[in-house]
């Protein structure tokens, strides 16, 4: 991995290879920000504040070297990554203005596939990890992390139906305290339809009346225009002396017919003639006809008029245009009411479906109670276990999984559901330092340097279930020494056989255990402190671990460093 424009670093290349690598160095010269590279290089949050002052970005490269077949593998592949000689070379790269840019494979891609490359390859635990691990509501998440699928697939199938729980019972309050508001709506429609049903208006009915109602109040005008016209066209039978256009017309045909043979023009004319003779009889015809149906009738008049106010009242009511449009209005509210009136069906319903899931939940809890439970033992079981290779041989850890008391009395299926999509479980762990005392929370049962000795025995042990093939330890020794050292470089050690381990310490005791040994170096230039890495040999790292124990390089502190490391060798070679 290479590491550039990173915090202090300027340039360092680290040499990573298989069993347990450690990073040491003073204090300030960027011990951590080793650690921030491998966590920004799989998809970790970008902070324009860790680019180094002066530097345009933060540059991180890696090249890994995956299992064929892997996940991690498999998932490159889907973003259209290449192998470089059987090796997937990933960069992240951080500007000073914030904005990240990731690439995999020769390929850009967006960080949440780093981050997904990431969660099948690296495991980071640090101190802050730790002390999320001391609060309760982390405890359960950890238990289930370590159960794995005998608690996690349980869990999901809990969250599914607590959700679909969740929105049925949504539902049904929100149904019921709108009951009253319903009622409200469905009297109102109920009334509305009652006035429409009773006026029973007809598509169209108020512009027919509108038309009628124009006609019935002009009848003579409209019985004298008729009656002009139609003697106008076709004479007065009481005045059969006067002329008409019926008469004029017959007279125009006969005078055409008596000479058009001789002219095709002319006999063209005379047929026009002709259709205007029949046309002036057709409509005489039906004047004569519509004369006979005008009729002033005042009291069809006042009917009409009388029939045409309840519409308008209907229509005005509504607030609509015209009879038409409370037509639709009235189908529209029969469809609500029906809904509405539907809605205690619907909410029989719910509560029976309610009542279901709840019955559901609440096998499914006792499931995953039973398997919680089950791998509180195991994990209890497994802590214990590496306290005793952490000189802790008397301590007992447990995790101790409870269900919440209900404050109000809820039945047991509504307290269960209250829960949360998790479960009804409450997760805590304990530890009992020595025989007698009382199994204590960890943050209040343990001291300083017990508690650390404990939570890298909980890191440890989630390690283990862990399928990741790296594991980054950041510091989780801090507070611990003597021979406790010399026992958590001891388990690190055994863990380093089935992963690649990267351990971040301070603790020479810790370190003598390294299968390689990189030291963070700075050097000052009077105004900007650069920080590389180095790669120790044998002869390094007994300065490097004699500088650790007495704070600089002395023939005593040598000695002592050279019995550590040859302690360690023979530790290794002996398991």
């Amino acid at each position: 991995m290479r590491i550039r424009g990173l915090g202090v670093i300027d340039d360092a290349v680290l040499q990573l290879g298989p069993g347990l690598t450690v990073v040491t160095g003073e204090t300030g010269a960027g011990k951590t920000m080793v650690v921030q590279g491998l966590n920004l290089l799989f998809g970790g949050r970008a902070d324009a504040g860790r680019v180094r002052p002066g530097a345009d970005r933060a540059l991180v490269e890696g090249r890994l070297v995956l299992d064929g077949g892997s996940a991690a593998l498999l998932r490159a592949s889907d973003a259209g990554a290449e192998l470089d000689d059987d090796a997937l070379l990933v960069s992240r790269s951080v500007a000073a203005d914030g904005r990240s840019r990731a690439h995999l494979g020769g390929r850009s891609v967006p960080v949440g596939v780093l981050g997904e490359l990431g969660g099948s390859v690296m495991a980071l635990h640090g101190q802050s990890d730790q002390q999320r691990l001391l609060k309760p509501a982390q405890q359960r998440a950890a238990l289930d992390r370590y159960a794995g699928d005998a608690v996690v697939g349980l869990r999901e199938r809990f969250a599914a139906q607590w959700v679909r729980w969740r929105d049925v019972r949504a539902t049904l309050a929100q149904l019921t305290d709108e009951a009253a508001e319903r009622a409200r709506e469905a009297d109102l429609l109920r009334l509305g339809l009652a006035e429409v049903e009773a006026a029973e208006p007809q598509p169209g009915e108020d512009v027919a009346l509108v038309a009628e109602i124009e006609r019935l109040a002009n009848a003579d005008d409209l019985r004298l225009a008729a009656a002009t016209a139609s003697a106008a066209l076709t004479g007065d039978e009481s005045d059969p002396g006067a002329g008409d256009a019926l008469q004029l017309v017959t007279a125009a045909r006969r005078a055409l017919e008596a000479a058009s043979g001789h002219d095709a023009t002319l006999a063209a004319l005379a047929a026009r003639v002709i259709e205007l003779g029949h046309l002036v009889s057709d409509v005489g015809l039906e004047l004569s006809s519509y004369l006979a149906s005008v009729d002033a009738d005042p009291a069809r008049l006042s009917t009409a008029q009388e029939r045409l106010g309840v519409l308008t009242g209907l229509v005005r009511r509504h607030a609509v245009d015209d009879v038409d449009a409370v037509l639709a209005w009235a189908s529209r509210a029969s469809d609500r009411l029906l809904e509405l009136d539907g809605a205690d069906d619907r909410i029989a319903a719910l509560q029976e479906q309610d009542r279901a899931l709840e019955v559901s939940l609440g096998a499914l809890a006792a499931q995953l109670s039973a398997a919680r439970t089950a791998a509180a033992e195991r994990f209890g079981e497994a802590v214990t276990a590496e306290l005793v290779e952490l000189a802790m041989p008397h301590a007992r850890a447990s995790a101790r999984v409870s269900q919440a008391e209900d404050p109000d009395g809820l039945p047991v299926g509504e307290r269960r559901l209250a829960a949360g999509p998790d479960g009804v479980d409450e997760v805590e762990l304990l530890l009992e330092p020595h025989p007698g005392a009382p199994p204590r929370p960890l943050q209040k049962g343990a001291s300083g340097g017990e508690l650390s000795r404990v939570m890298l025995a909980v890191e440890v042990v989630f390690a283990g279930s862990d399928p990741v093939p790296l594991m980054v330890f950041d510091e989780v020794d801090a507070g611990v020494g003597g021979r406790a050292a010399v026992e958590v470089g001891r388990r690190l050690a055994r863990l380093a056989r089935d992963h690649q381990v990267v351990v971040v310490t301070h603790l020479p005791q810790v370190a003598a255990f390294a299968d390689r040994h990189l030291s963070v170096v700075k050097a000052s230039d009077g105004s900007v402190t650069r920080s590389g890495v180095v790669t120790l040999d044998d002869a390094a790292r007994v300065v490097e671990l004699s500088r650790m124990l007495a704070g600089s390089d002395t023939g005593l502190s040598r000695g002592h460093a050279e019995e550590l490391l040859a302690a360690a060798a023979e530790d290794r070679a002996t398991r």
